[in-house]
């Protein structure tokens, strides 16, 4: 036969299993939203120099609206 305190030992360990789950559980879930994050920004990130160079020759022929000294001027 098993006595009380060995029950409320149990019981205990049981509930703290429970709460340290738990708390894995929550940073698996913030883990995952980081990774979900990073992905993102690296297809962004891929996509702009994939743009950027496919872009590359059209603009290259293109005459350059504004020169070095232009934007110099205005961000003095």
């Amino acid at each position: 036969m098993t006595d009380n305190g060995t029950i409320i030992r149990n019981a205990n360990a049981m509930m703290n299993i429970e709460s340290d789950v738990a708390d894995i559980k929550q940073k698996v879930i913030e883990i995952s939203q980081k990774l979900d994050e990073l992905l993102s920004e690296r297809e962004t990130i891929s996509i702009m120099k994939l743009s950027e160079h496919s872009l590359y020759t059209f603009l290259d022929d293109e005459p350059d609206i504004y020169t070095l000294s232009d934007v110099r001027v205005v961000y003095q």
